[in-house]
């Protein structure tokens, strides 16, 4: 991958987390975590990988992001210096989940060779 668009994506990982906490009224999404961020080579798009502490608000969640993208679009644009700044999707990050079901199956396989 492109060390250009790898730093902008920890720096948007960073900016995004930062304008959330201190910028965003909406307290749907106060307690939502930017886990990672993958733009195009083109700059044109942005997905940004989030978590919730409550499982049962992931839903809400997203729908209050991606209201909010617009907005966050806007501050992200006079924080960091690019010509042109991606449009942004938010997705739930499902990577955790899944390494927490490899977790539990390999502790599983563990307790049956130890019966």
């Amino acid at each position: 991958m492109n060390v250009k668009i790898e730093r902008l994506n920890s720096t948007f990982v960073k900016e995004i987390s930062q304008i959330i906490y201190e910028e965003v009224k909406d307290e749907a999404i106060k307690f939502v975590t930017i886990t990672d961020c993958d733009i195009t080579s083109d700059l044109s798009f942005a997905k940004v990988y989030f978590t919730v502490l409550d499982d049962t608000k992931r839903e809400s969640t997203l729908n209050a992001l991606n209201k909010a993208s617009s907005f966050i679009r806007g501050e992200l644009s006079q924080r960091i210096d690019i010509r042109h700044t991606p449009e942004l999707k938010f997705v739930f990050d499902t990577s955790i989940e899944y390494g927490k079901k490899i977790e539990d199956l390999i502790e599983k396989i563990n307790d049956e060779d130890n019966e």
